[in-house]
């Protein structure tokens, strides 16, 4: 499916082929311009790609609690929270965001694992009165930039005064009938430090043009996709099937966290499918990868791919993730590598063993993620054993 809005806007060009974002902007002709506003005005980004799903039912969410990874029986109304579904081995097969609010969660995942998500939970409610249901006619639109936090965008979405983090609230109704006027969430900022702020909107489709109209009337440039990806992996926010691949546990992406700290996984609560890998992992080891953000060799004429290996000493330590042009920074990309790789580390992208098919990387020092605790299971038994 195409987006109406990038039909419709002048100069606007298509994600590539095979993008896990599909029919939507990938920029609008300066995208290292629109990364610059993105992070100093206001941007908005059409991500109508996402799939969404609406789970009604006075039991939505302590069913939705036991078969997934978040904390979600004591969840607010108007309270949003990052969530992931694993197989019986821990490893990650779905992310996805939800929204709590006036008794319907609201679900936006991947495009690609839209329809599957929505099918598993449909065969997992059995007794429980919940209802999920997919909603194509319901879409996502997201919203960068400090000013997007107050003055005339903050009007016009409503925006709560003094917002926090996965907070949500409504939309003003642009039609009066009973079809969902939507609802803003404020989502973890993105961009270096943490200082790009990020909102998301959850409209009808029939109003994705009007919000437009409204939003960039008050102030906010439109951005493709580029510059959503350029900022996400200059925080190290990994995208599933992109930073994860079919091996991937939690753990190795930093998705551990409840509904307040950022995280999907929850280490305190019950059983679901999965948790008994997450538990080792939290209480007795650590995980065999890590995520890292890596600096590219911006004078190579290679150019490295999604699966590309990450070498080290001639040895493929690890898989590239998204690779992405910054404003700043130039070419970045996030990478899962072996956990013992050290910070400081010699790495090349690619064919090891030719210099026309690789590049030299380096991790960034910043984002580098130590891990130099003893895992509180593990502790406890060396204390058990006179170990200190």
């Amino acid at each position: 499916m195409v987006s109406p809005i990038l039909s419709s806007q002048p100069g606007a060009i298509p994600t590539p082929d095979d993008d896990l974002s599909p029919g939507v902007a990938w920029h609008y002709g300066d995208p290292l311009g629109e990364q610059r506003v993105a992070t100093r005005k206001a941007a908005i980004v059409d991500r109508s790609d996402r799939g969404v799903i609406e789970i009604s039912g006075d039991e939505r969410l302590s069913w939705l609690h036991t078969i997934s990874t978040q904390h979600l029986t004591h969840l607010g109304d108007r309270r949003s929270a990052e969530n992931l579904s694993l197989d019986g081995n821990g490893r990650v097969e779905d992310h996805f965001v939800l929204t709590d609010i006036e008794g319907t969660t609201w679900i936006d995942t991947e495009a690609k694992r839209s329809d599957i998500l929505a099918d598993f939970l449909k065969k997992m409610v059995f007794w429980s009165k919940a209802a999920p249901v997919a909603r194509p006619d319901m879409v996502v639109l997201t919203l960068l930039g400090p000013d997007v936090l107050s003055g005339p965008i903050a009007e016009a979405i409503g925006l709560t005064e003094g917002a926090t983090t996965y907070q949500a609230g409504d939309l003003p109704e642009l039609r009066h009938d009973d079809e969902p006027a939507g609802f803003w969430r404020l989502m973890p900022s993105i961009g270096e430090g943490g200082a790009t702020p990020v909102i998301d909107l959850v409209v009808p489709e029939t109003d994705l043009r009007e919000w437009w109209k409204i939003l960039t009337e008050s102030g906010a440039t439109p951005a493709g996709m580029w510059a959503y990806e350029a900022l996400r992996v200059s925080a190290a926010r990994p995208r599933l099937h992109l930073d994860t691949d079919e091996r991937t546990i939690p753990h190795e992406v930093d998705w551990i966290g409840g509904p307040d700290e950022g995280g999907a996984v929850h280490l305190d609560k019950g059983c679901y499918r999965g948790q008994e890998t997450v538990a080792r992992v939290a209480n007795l080891g650590r995980p065999p990868r890590r995520l890292v953000l890596l600096h590219l060799d911006g004078s190579s004429s290679y150019r490295p791919t999604t699966g590309d290996p990450v070498n080290a000493g001639g040895r493929a330590i690890g898989r590239i993730g998204t690779v992405v042009d910054h404003f700043e920074n130039g070419p970045i990309a996030l990478a899962l590598v072996k956990r013992n790789t050290p910070v400081d580390a010699e790495l090349t992208v690619g064919n090891a063993e030719s210099p026309e098919e690789s590049l030299s990387a380096s991790i960034d020092p910043d984002l580098y993620n130590h891990d130099d605790q003893v895992p509180p299971g593990r502790a406890a038994v060396d204390r058990l054993r006179g170990k200190r």
